[in-house]
């Protein structure tokens, strides 16, 4: 199916809809979403609205918000609660699902006020990972406007550019929780160590990249060709993360990989 026939699919499928509310983190796939849908149906049926919590990045939830207001998009931003839950600070197989829990209870009662349905984000690719979140969206009523108009990452990005819109190659940024093994306790002090972590490298000129955490050893994962810049920068590298309070710090040869963390279920 071509591009153009994807996005008029979209663009349709969206019409159906009387109001929405759309799960905004400002990453590739939720701001094409939400860019489409506020475009297709106006501001006063798309209400768009990024959660608020210790496992999004303090620069991303700006990004959302200079996003927000470039766009003219009605946004507005909630808190979610699943640091109270000790099963989601447990952080076993089902994390995500316990997440997205969350989610769901903070953007339902807009979605009933304002009688709408809650979208996310979710494109085909996603559907072959270990994703129990979107199970768990999609029974309390959650729709996945992208899947059903076929849409890859690829297809996301490439109708991201022609749109203009400039997210169209910003690097995948998933929740800080992501960087951490299962079985390893979610904490606030954690997903700050992370997020300082990752901050400290970016303004090194690190683009896409993961801090996997595992205890006092930061494991880095970082894009094959900027590689070579780690070596270059080594010092840098290990006095910053040192500073953030990482005994150690090691390199993936492997480069980033996003969900990897998930070739453990299977051991």
């Amino acid at each position: 199916m071509q591009e153009s026939t994807k996005l008029a699919r979209l663009q349709e499928n969206l019409q159906n809809y009387e109001r929405v509310v759309v799960a905004f983190s400002g990453g590739a796939d939720s701001s094409l979403l939400a860019h489409v849908a506020h475009e297709t149906l106006g501001p006063e049926r798309c209400h768009v609205v990024t959660a608020v919590s210790p496992s999004l990045a303090g620069q991303e939830r700006q990004e959302a918000g200079d996003l927000a207001t470039e766009w003219g998009l009605r946004w507005t931003t909630v808190d979610t609660d699943e640091m109270d839950s000790a099963a989601y600070r447990a952080n076993d197989a089902d994390r995500c699902g316990h997440c997205k829990d969350a989610l769901m209870d903070a953007l339902d009662p807009l979605a009933r006020k304002e009688k709408a349905t809650v979208l996310l984000g979710v494109n085909v690719d996603d559907l072959g990972d270990h994703r129990p979140g979107q199970e768990v969206a999609a029974q309390r009523g959650a729709h996945f406007p992208l899947v059903d108009a076929g849409f890859t990452k690829e297809t996301v990005r490439s109708i991201s550019k022609k749109l203009g819109l400039r997210t169209w190659d910003k690097p995948a940024a998933a929740c800080l929780a992501s960087r951490l093994p299962y079985g390893t306790a979610v904490s606030v002090t954690v997903l700050s160590s992370v997020e300082r972590a990752e901050t400290a490298l970016k303004e090194l000129g690190f683009v896409d990249l993961r801090v996997r955490h595992y205890a006092d050893t930061a494991r880095l994962e970082i894009s094959l060709k900027q590689l070579p810049e780690v070596l270059t920068q080594r010092e840098a590298i290990v006095e910053a993360l040192h500073y953030v309070g990482y005994r150690y710090v090691t390199l993936d040869l492997e480069g980033i990989r996003s969900g990897n963390l998930n070739q453990a279920l299977g051991d």
